[in-house]
């Protein structure tokens, strides 16, 4: 088969283009009518409150499927069968943690940001920088991790060839195009509509990615009648691996003949992601920010029921087009277009076109993935923006500097200046770091938020005796930890595929996530640093129990 690059012509190229300038304009339009109703800082922060269990449940879904879920998972399953289903599996499970511990108790005990949830018994000042230089290094790893996928996307989605151009640009421009009209985006979705128009926006961006994966799931199945054994069947034997396709072991916790220290590091390195993945969902601000723009925990459990719902359709549907992908285009072509398998998606999508109506019908797919990935990318990127200007504003600006005195207008004016200079921020840097080997990143933001925001946020919650020292230990213990193990592993240099490649060779910690060890490391460090510290403030606790069951008071939760 032949590339996409290879197939792409200017029609079908300008189609490309057409539907993704139709999707940017009705979130724009969006976006304007959610800025119009945009006054208060409640209004910017959490939308007003008002969004029913299932719009938020949608959001959630609209802001957590990125597009690593909706092109890196299929890939990846396209590529190793039975362990790329992993991820789905851990992002899926990771939802039951944020349901049974956290949704209802965070919606009821904070305001706008984590810092309000874990400073509420605290000394405001050290817990909420805390809090914020987390929330900032955990939404960077993600969004710069977003906003390269972007470079390439364009370049592989508009199939522009090494010495080819198109409107005068060549691949390298393409790509820096990309990252600059996606951080134009996310910037003006933030500062102009706020938490209202971006949970708008991130309603209509999960319709459109989760209906579009819908139906070219729905397209492969009748390819083969329904019929998965036969779907299965295919994509074993294409891919050469024959039943071991089907099987543990091809990727992740794989055994090495004669090297018995080896096999303990791959299977350890398997327990240590799927930590970071089942535990790292709860953590993340750009996702626990969301709770708080329902009216009350109620109805923050009910949308995370949705949102599981919704999260967990889509995570089928991604065992049925990594499969698909497999048996219909090939690993070699996918590789051949994408060594990491990040094409096999929208390669899928041409050849169930062309099955149908031919090159015009492959390409009108092909099309409309794209448009569904960049909904992923830009959903995202809108979510970890906001999560930024909110606590830059909220816990940093107003709680750190102001000491809370802030008025809410100025509150908001600083947030869109924040949401402003992070997108410039993230452009630049994304601009820069395009051509590397950035999925460590994702990693890294998943392991950060389990290891110091998850421990801490539950021991805030829970646990009478914890206290300021105890929060600004376990999070700076959990995110010093976890990064500092990262810059020491096999993701960050010494193979072929890490982050410095094989020139430079720092690497003594043996596992890729940091998880096994910067999770526990974290709890550590909050329960040290509490016991260390005689503070204790019993009263507080027993008011914010009251606050986490009925949510009394977290309305006029502020810093103080």
């Amino acid at each position: 088969m032949n590339t996409l690059a290879q197939e792409m012509s200017d029609g079908n190229r300008i189609l490309t283009i057409a539907l993704f300038m139709v999707m940017v304009l009705v979130t724009i339009f969006i976006t304007i009518q959610g800025g119009r109703k945009t006054s208060t800082a409640t209004d910017f922060h959490s939308g007003g409150r008002g969004f029913s269990a299932w719009q938020n449940g949608f959001a959630v879904a609209g802001d957590y499927v990125s597009a690593a879920s909706f092109l890196g998972i299929a890939g990846t399953i396209a590529l190793y069968g039975y362990d790329g289903f992993l991820y789905s599996i851990g992002f899926l499970v990771a939802w039951l943690v944020a349901l049974l511990l956290v949704a209802e108790s965070l919606r009821n005990s904070g305001r706008f940001t984590v810092a309000d949830a874990l400073s509420y018994r605290m000394r405001q000042r050290p817990v909420r920088t805390a809090a914020s230089i987390a929330t900032l290094s955990i939404s960077i790893f993600y969004l710069l991790a977003q906003m390269v996928g972007t470079g390439a996307l364009v370049t592989l989605l508009l199939g522009i060839k090494e010495g080819e151009t198109f409107l005068g640009m060549d691949s390298g421009a393409a790509k820096v195009v990309g990252i600059v009209v996606t951080g134009l985006l996310m910037v003006a979705y933030v500062a102009f509509g706020g938490m209202k128009g971006t949970t708008w926006v991130q309603i209509f961006q999960a319709c459109v990615k989760i209906g579009l994966a819908f139906v070219l799931a729905i397209l492969v199945l009748v390819h083969y009648n329904f019929n998965l054994s036969a779907l299965l069947g295919d994509a074993a034997n294409v891919s050469g691996q024959g039943a071991a396709f089907l099987e543990p072991g091809l990727r992740y916790g794989a055994e090495v003949p004669g090297d018995a220290l080896q096999t303990l590091w791959n299977k350890l390195d398997l327990i240590s992601l799927g930590l970071a993945l089942v535990l790292g969902t709860a953590g993340l601000p750009h996702v626990l920010i969301r709770f708080y723009t329902t009216p009350d925990g109620k109805t923050a459990r009910k949308s995370v029921n949705w949102a599981i719902g919704l999260i967990g359709m889509f995570y089928l549907l991604t065992l049925v087009l990594g499969f698909g992908a497999a048996a219909m285009v090939g690993k070699d072509a996918i590789i051949a277009e994408n060594p990491a398998g990040n094409s096999a998606a929208p390669q899928l999508s041409q050849v169930i076109g062309e099955d149908i109506a031919g090159s015009t019908g492959g390409a009108i797919m092909l099309a409309l993935i794209a448009s569904a990935a960049f909904a992923a990318i830009l959903s995202v990127v809108a979510g970890l923006i906001i999560a930024c200007s909110s606590s830059l504003a909220h816990d940093l600006y107003n709680g750190v500097f102001k000491r809370g005195k802030a008025s809410g207008h100025q509150e908001v004016v600083f947030a869109k200046f924040a949401a402003v200079g992070v997108g410039a921020i993230a452009v630049v840097i994304a601009v820069f770091a395009q051509d590397l080997n950035v999925a460590f990143l994702v990693a890294l933001a998943f392991a950060v938020a389990a290891s110091a925001n998850l421990p801490t946020l539950l021991f805030s919650l829970f646990w009478k005796r914890f206290n300021t020292a105890g929060a600004v230990a376990g999070i700076y213990g959990g995110l010093i930890s976890a990064i500092g193990l990262v810059i020491f592993s096999p993701t960050f240099s010494g193979t072929e595929t890490s982050l410095l490649g094989e020139g430079v060779d720092i690497a003594w910690f043996p596992l890729s996530n940091p998880g096994l060890v910067s999770i526990p490391l974290g709890l550590i460090c909050a329960v040290v640093g509490t016991l260390m510290s005689s503070e204790s403030n019993p009263d507080r606790f027993a008011s914010m129990q009251v606050r986490a069951l009925t949510g009394a008071g977290a309305e006029r939760a502020s810093a103080h």
